[in-house]
């Protein structure tokens, strides 16, 4: 396994790949792995003949007041898990190397940007878009994989691709959640025992969404209103949005007879989490 630090080192690497007659897979993460990375990285390894995954803690996407310096980052863990599950390339580069001194050019995706996590995190998802296009410039990959617990940056990203033609197609995997629910997340390293029990309420409410779809309630409204309700279970966790929306646009629906996903998102103790249910059209 390589472990390049520039782009010049892991350009050559992926160039070595593809004249093996390789495909490239690439898995973007910022580090501090779960299970959820690491099965992104198996769905790679199933259809391409090379993974690249890139350990990158993106400067441009947190907002002045967010965790930056705190994010956790276990460099070292995240080598030897990926080392053992067979990766080709590391990728993990200084802020430096991803941004030059004086860079000014950003990736905006209008409208789509400013929905869901991006009303809530202003710039957010141009970070996001800029980091993932200078990635896919770099990699070259002919399919990259992402989590669908980043629902809103998943919409985001198909619209870049979409509007800007880069050839590679995502691949969007299942949410990775922990035997009691909750949908794994770097960021519940923050939580304390009683934060994380206070956090299982958001995959509650989903799952109790998701039994009145069985049912036959449709209505965003009656939706919503259950999920607050469940969510109100649970003083201590401060709701930043609960809606139905849909998957592609992250407009708000009227009912989910076409599909559509619920999403939600809440502050537990220190951290920020999201979850959210994918349904599908009836």
């Amino acid at each position: 396994m390589l472990i390049a630090i520039s782009i010049a080192e892991v350009r050559a690497a992926v160039a070595g790949l593809r004249a093996q007659g390789k495909t490239i897979g690439l898995v973007p993460t910022m580090g501090a792995l779960h299970e959820g990375h690491l099965s992104l990285v198996r769905a790679a390894q199933a259809t391409c003949g090379a993974v690249v995954t890139t350990i990158f803690v993106n400067p441009t996407q947190f907002g002045p007041n967010e965790d930056f310096s705190k994010y956790p980052r276990t460099f070292d863990a995240d080598c030897a898990l990926l080392e053992k599950q067979g990766v080709d390339v590391i990728f993990a580069p200084e802020p430096s190397e991803m941004y030059p001194a004086g860079a000014s050019t950003f990736v905006e995706v209008g409208g789509i940007s400013d929905r869901l996590d991006g009303a809530s995190r202003p710039g957010h998802f141009r970070g996001v878009a800029t980091v993932v296009a200078k990635l896919f410039n770099i990699v070259g990959p002919h399919q990259a994989f992402f989590g669908q617990k980043d629902a809103a940056q998943v919409a985001v990203l198909r619209r870049m691709v979409r509007d800007l033609n880069f050839p590679v197609e995502l691949v969007v995997c299942p949410i990775v959640r922990e035997p009691d629910g909750l949908a794994m997340s770097s960021r519940n390293r923050y939580l304390g025992p009683e934060d994380r029990r206070h956090a299982l309420v958001l995959s509650r409410a989903l799952r109790q969404i998701e039994v009145q779809i069985a049912a036959g309630i449709v209505e965003s409204g009656a939706l919503i209103r259950t999920g607050l309700a469940v969510l109100a279970e649970e003083s201590q966790v401060r709701i930043d949005y609960f809606r139905v929306v849909d998957p592609d646009t992250l407009e708000d629906l009227p009912d989910v007879r076409r599909g559509a996903l619920i999403a939600v998102a809440a502050f537990v103790g220190p951290a920020r989490l999201i979850d959210n249910l994918l349904i599908a059209a009836r």
